[in-house]
């Protein structure tokens, strides 16, 4: 059943929200629980004929996203506002994952994800705002964080380093948009379960020596809520923290991860 089916409590009525990375995954996810809500949702993915079928599925409009071009950003937002007739909500969902031992990072490994999962939060996040600015209601972003942006990991560092920055960008953003009336707050998933843990699967089998799918099994076992995360379990908080009811909430990043962490 898609979330324009599924019944909502309204919270999200009268919204107009952008979603990065929408055509699949929690992004998908997000795109339905604010559909339910009664938001208007643009999927933005430079998977286009992808966002396209799910939009069409789903009732919501699909546009071209490339994260890493800044005339694509600029080109997404235009066609959201022409779209929607405004922004109010943006998900800073897309991103890449990564692993490999320190003294086998490659500086075009490093290069390809903060170009993602950094400048392209904070200039996604830049593009929305001054939208949202210029249309004088306020707003509200949600940036998609990790668990691993909290800590180390010995295989992870660029990625983990790379969350710990989309972190500290919420904290910079939030504090300086809000006297504008547009709330940065982001979500810190655990390990959340769908198509992309199969290559984050194939990284550990890499470099740990496990066989496929041992590791997935093994963090699953990990979480103290006994399971790994889905995308369904992270959609409560991505419609809070786009909803009135978070008005009051400023640079904070949820952790919503089964347990794994604790701040």
């Amino acid at each position: 059943m898609s979330g324009a089916e599924r019944k909502g409590l309204g919270r999200l009525t009268g919204r107009r929200a952008v979603i990065t990375g929408a055509a699949r995954g929690i992004g998908l996810a997000f795109a339905e629980a604010y559909l339910a809500e009664g938001a208007q949702v643009v999927l933005a993915d430079i998977d286009l004929p992808r966002a396209r079928d799910e939009a069409a599925r789903i009732g919501a409009h699909a546009v071209h996203l490339d994260v890493t071009r800044q005339e694509s950003i600029e080109a997404a937002m235009d066609e959201a506002v022409s779209a929607l007739g405004g922004i109010d909500i943006l998900v800073n969902n897309a991103a890449l994952f990564t692993a490999a031992p320190i003294v086998e990072i490659e500086r075009a490994d490093y290069e390809r994800v903060f170009a993602v999962n950094v400048a392209g939060v904070l200039f996604c996040l830049q593009a929305a705002a001054r939208r949202m600015i210029a249309q004088g209601t306020g707003g509200k972003i949600v940036n998609m964080a990790s668990q691993a942006g909290r800590r180390g990991e010995a295989l992870v560092g660029v990625y983990c380093a790379s969350k710990a920055a989309v972190i500290s960008l919420t904290q910079s953003a939030g504090l300086d948009l809000i006297r504008h009336g547009i709330n940065v707050n982001a979500i810190a998933p655990g390990v959340v379960d769908g198509e992309h843990w199969d290559g984050v699967d194939a990284f550990f089998a890499k470099y740990e020596g496990k066989a496929p799918g041992q590791k997935k099994r093994e963090v699953g076992l990990a979480v103290p809520f006994g399971r790994m995360g889905t995308a369904a379990d992270l959609t409560g908080m991505a419609v809070f923290l786009a909803s009135a009811e978070a008005d009051y909430v400023v640079a904070q990043t949820y952790n919503v991860d089964g347990g794994n962490w604790m701040s």
